[in-house]
């Protein structure tokens, strides 16, 4: 019999499965109180009247946009109010701008300056800790009185002495640490919609 080569493939990927789940145990066993910490933030934010930014780049752009939309539309619970969240470096006019005009590390940072105020959260998300343009964002955004929160990996980029919570997933693979990091977004939404509606008034 031929081997195609399908069994080689099958168990690449069932080590690639094998090792998220391993990761995903690491991470909960050594990521679980920061996480808390991290919804506890959004939650007072929220409760306080701020909104919570979030940024990234490539894949994290789009978990900081995933996340956003969670809280703006729902996440789990379909009959609640929205809640203010906004991903930046969305907008293509103002990111193709401050990209070309400024450079490219400032384009997070801008929209903080132009968006954030006291009180507010922002979320960087990055697998390597050390994003320029997150960076740059979370200094303009402690600089502004907005708190500031950071997902990464294992690395101890720049970003996170920036950073009053910093959750690093126990990893160095990028895909490994992009998965739990949409962990982190689910338990997130799930938490601020648990604690937002246990404040709504009854009926």
């Amino acid at each position: 019999m031929t081997n195609d080569g399908s069994d080689v493939a099958a168990a690449k990927m069932r080590r690639s499965v094998e090792d998220s789940i391993a990761t995903k145990q690491r991470f909960l066993a050594q990521c679980l109180p920061d996480l808390e910490a991290l919804c506890a933030l959004a939650l007072g934010t929220l409760r306080a009247g701020g909104k919570i930014l979030l940024c990234g780049n490539g894949g994290s752009s789009c978990d900081a946009a995933h996340a956003a939309g969670e809280l703006v539309g729902w996440f789990e619970q379909k009959q609640r109010r929205p809640y203010a969240a906004i991903a930046l470096g969305h907008q293509v006019p103002s990111l193709t701008a401050i990209g070309n005009d400024a450079g490219y590390e400032h384009v997070f940072a801008r929209e903080v300056e132009a968006i954030g105020r006291a009180g507010d959260l922002l979320i960087g998300i990055t697998t390597s800790g050390g994003s320029k343009n997150v960076v740059a964002a979370m200094q303009v955004a402690r600089r502004l009185g907005i708190r500031t929160a950071l997902l990464c990996g294992e690395k101890r980029g720049a970003a996170v002495a920036e950073a009053e919570v910093a959750i690093m997933v126990p990893s160095a693979n990028t895909a490994r640490i992009q998965e739990c990091h949409l962990v982190c977004v689910h338990v997130l939404c799930a938490a601020v919609e648990d604690g937002m509606q246990a404040d709504a008034p009854a009926g």
